[in-house]
């Protein structure tokens, strides 16, 4: 996951802050006029738009999905874990409601905010195979080899903890399986081997 340092480097590069703001006037206007939320804590929200997204796999969120997301959100906003109304938590709830009309707008910022991050057009060139079978050796090298950045936001978009990147025995529900393919395909990393092998460690359960 994201350190709220790391985030403030990011909304620092002049196209993500362009784009995260233009999404944040855009979403303040139409969905929640009187949040008041600073540049960072809304591309932190943005930043959990893909959590949110399995979360929603469902179709609703479970009690303990949401105290996940209330952590994770905590973690992610700026000045700390311990803030009594956090304003990424906040702001959480509007999205929670009308995901499906706002997820392709934060995704696309997502997208820009991965290409100014690293050099995504390279990674992309490179090719898979989905039949191939993938060894727990062969991932686990192929994390080491991948740039940290983007190793830095698999993690943030669908783990719990940054640790479990390197694990290979995860379980996932065959809903939240598919919507996380799905996001992969709208935020852009769908084609990129390490996320493909990244899918392929998850054991599904119906």
């Amino acid at each position: 996951m994201f350190t709220e340092y790391e985030i403030e480097t990011m909304v620092a590069i002049p196209e993500v802050l362009e784009a995260t703001q233009a999404l944040r006037k855009d979403f303040c206007k139409t969905e929640a006029p009187y949040l008041e939320i600073n540049e960072h804590d809304f591309f932190s929200l943005i930043m959990m738009s893909p959590t949110v997204g399995v979360a929603l796999a469902d179709g609703t969120v479970s009690l303990f999905e949401e105290l996940a997301l209330n952590k994770k959100a905590r973690k992610l906003s700026k000045g700390g874990y311990f803030m009594k109304k956090d304003p990424v938590v906040y702001a959480m709830k509007f999205l929670l409601k009308k995901y499906d009309i706002w997820s392709d707008k934060f995704f696309h910022v997502l997208n820009v905010a991965m290409h100014a991050s690293f050099d995504m057009a390279t990674m992309e060139k490179e090719t898979f195979d989905h039949d191939k079978a993938v060894s727990t050796e062969e991932y686990r090298r192929e994390v080491l080899d991948t740039p940290y950045i983007l190793i830095r936001f698999i993690a943030s978009f669908f783990l719990e903890n940054d640790e479990e990147i390197i694990s290979t025995n995860r379980h996932i529900g065959r809903n939240e399986y598919l919507q996380m393919l799905k996001i992969g395909e709208q935020i852009g990393i769908d084609k990129l081997p390490i996320f493909q092998m990244f899918c392929k460690t998850f054991d599904q359960k119906a």
